[in-house]
């Protein structure tokens, strides 16, 4: 899809102080939702690992529609550019921090004998694929969707399942991880699942999802914060159940 929007993209300058992306990115809409084109098609298939979000924000895809842009401006090829932009856009922030943090926390990094989950986002990129379970930018009322309604449900975010989520997942090994960031994002890939472009032992559930509004259940999950100071909304034991889980998952990965 990228090369429908290159020249558009080339040309366009893209800033976080916009208020919205531009009309000529819509792809699709239906009521309150809208999904657009940002540069995320990217797909490493020899990933040993995958990390997959719920859907690009805006932010995020004015990152991407930025380094696609200055690529595109140096006279980088399609390819080149779409791998560049997806690294640069792929979780960063405070979320990545957390993200390797989770990550090391519960062993990944002697499964992939590397010696930090950081080295994904450096030398060791080769070995992981970042996507997310609606691979364009969704939109709700112009906000970033967060999940309600389904994925699964929700008649245009299905179609944007089958069309895009369940192929790549299919184009990846069948011995990859998969990690899925939030409880979200296990729904959508159960249904990958049932549909036979993954399977269920691949997915490694469980792990708070590593935004930086979710820091308690983060510290908790750690061992950084004891449960007596935590606050009514941390439900300790739902996330030791959790953690459990996870932690026997990776043992036997």
């Amino acid at each position: 899809m990228f090369e429908n929007y290159i020249e558009f993209i080339k040309h366009q300058p893209f800033s976080l102080n916009q208020d919205k992306l531009p009309d000529e990115l819509l792809i699709e809409e239906l009521g309150e939702l809208s999904v657009y084109y940002a540069p995320f098609d990217y797909i490493n298939t020899e990933a040993r690992i995958v990390i997959c979000g719920i859907t690009p924000g805006f932010q995020q895809a004015i990152l991407a529609l930025d380094e696609a842009n200055k690529q595109l401006k140096r006279g980088a090829t399609p390819a080149a550019a779409k791998l560049a932009a997806k690294k640069t856009a792929s979780f960063g922030g405070p979320m990545r921090s957390n993200l390797v943090r989770l990550l090391d926390y519960i062993g990944i990094p002697k499964k992939l004998n590397i010696g930090s989950c950081s080295e994904l986002f450096g030398s060791k990129s080769d070995l992981v694929h970042y996507t997310s379970a609606l691979r364009y930018p969704v939109f709700k009322s112009l906000k970033n969707y967060s999940g309600t309604p389904s994925m699964v449900a929700n008649s245009l975010l299905r179609k944007q399942l089958e069309q895009y989520l369940l192929p790549e997942l299919a184009q990846l090994s069948s011995s990859a991880i998969l990690v899925p960031l939030g409880p979200k994002v296990e729904d959508a890939l159960s249904f990958a699942a049932k549909a036979g472009s993954i399977n269920q032992e691949q997915v490694l559930g469980g792990l708070p999802h590593p935004s930086g509004a979710n820091a308690e259940r983060i510290a908790y999950f750690l061992g950084e914060k004891p449960a007596d100071k935590l606050s009514a909304k941390t439900n300790p034991l739902k996330i030791d159940i959790a953690k459990e889980k996870v932690m026997a998952k990776v043992a036997c990965i």
